[in-house]
């Protein structure tokens, strides 16, 4: 586990960068935090970094459950799963192409129940010392996540 501490939506900004760097076909990023920690404007951050533009427009999926963007290189996923009943009700959202192609971040990650990947970052989402700070905890799952977090102050966002 790996515990990275922000004071502000910049340094949320800034780690989000650091692991859009580390971007991968097939990565995923699952996004756990009540709500108001800041699910959205990390993934937000990341899928901006990814595109190399901090103007790209990155509405939420909370309505439409996923968002997809084809970005070079890799195609970032962004699910929202809050309004989700059923763990069967995933498979219409095509998460398996997601899983194999391209990034997938994935907020309310509670939902996927039995189709959660064993190869995974979680990141827990809480509040830091201000009302603005929050505290994150990465949790990797698999090899090559474990080596990848442990380098992350050696990336520049």
């Amino acid at each position: 586990m790996r515990t990275v501490t922000v004071s502000d939506q910049n340094g949320t900004e800034a780690l989000a960068g650091k692991l859009a760097a580390l971007a991968k076909p097939g990565d995923v990023i699952l996004m756990h935090g009540t709500l108001g920690m800041g699910k959205s404007a990390f993934c937000r951050a990341y899928i901006r970094a990814l595109a190399n533009n901090p103007h790209e427009e990155v509405p939420s999926p909370t309505f439409t459950l996923v968002q997809i963007y084809e970005l070079a290189p890799i195609p970032v996923w962004h699910f929202d799963l809050y309004r989700l009943s059923d763990p069967e009700e995933i498979h219409e959202l095509d998460i398996e192409d997601a899983f194999a192609d391209g990034v997938s971040l994935i907020e309310w990650p509670d939902r996927l129940e039995y189709l959660t990947p064993e190869n995974r970052l979680d990141i827990h989402i809480e509040p830091g010392s201000t009302i603005d700070a929050r505290v994150f905890q990465l949790l990797p799952h698999g090899a090559d996540w474990q080596k990848r977090i442990e380098n992350l102050d050696e990336v520049a966002s």
